[in-house]
């Protein structure tokens, strides 16, 4: 993997108010250390990767996707994944449509970047799937650069490490051409009980 410096980790720490010194200190590592994962230099331990996420509440298998060959197969494909937290706002974000900045996104809701009936559509459906604890599949219209994009959406809770729901992931594909006139898409509903 190149050394990407990972910003989400970064404005999710200043968004919950922490130095780079405060979270070393909560997670037991040196501040160096700290700084080098932020960096994107180091990846951490899975049981240091796990106090981190439970620490800043997101969901440890970020780092593992940036390790993934799909997260290079995936760049610049019409797919957005990202994850959300119970409140549904971004705690990460992959591929997003250009009209939206990946580090912007961090810690907002849906309608805070774009208020319309798709954004008001996705933050029900990511409601629902923390309400119920199921998947669900849905097509969304969302008016983008000027004209309407629909994207087949599928939603998803998220368990951490120990079983606790913390929000949701969401992988969305830009249906295009005949996929949008011949797209057949029903909601389905996955229960997960833990």
């Amino acid at each position: 993997m190149s050394h990407q410096k990972r910003i989400w980790l970064e404005r999710l720490r200043k968004m919950k108010g922490y130095s780079q010194e405060d979270i070393a200190y909560l997670i037991h590592i040196d501040r160096s250390y700290y700084s080098k994962i932020e960096s994107g230099v180091r990846v951490p331990s899975k049981k240091l990767a796990e106090n981190l996420a439970d620490l800043l509440s997101f969901h440890v298998s970020i780092f593992e996707l940036e390790e993934s060959p799909f997260y290079f197969a995936l760049q610049g494909s019409p797919m957005v994944i990202a994850h959300f937290d119970l409140d549904l706002r971004y705690t990460w974000i992959f591929n997003p449509h250009p009209d939206f900045d990946p580090v912007s996104v961090i810690g907002l809701h849906d309608v805070e970047l774009e208020d319309n009936d798709g954004t008001r559509e996705l933050m029900k459906v990511k409601q629902e799937v923390i309400n119920t604890r199921t998947s669900i599949r849905k097509r969304i219209s969302f008016p983008l650069s000027g004209q309407a994009y629909e994207y087949d959406v599928t939603c998803h809770p998220l368990f951490n490490h120990k079983g606790e729901l913390i929000g949701g992931s969401s992988a969305s594909t830009q249906l295009i051409g005949e996929d949008v006139r011949s797209a057949e898409i029903h909601s389905c509903r996955i229960v997960f009980d833990n």
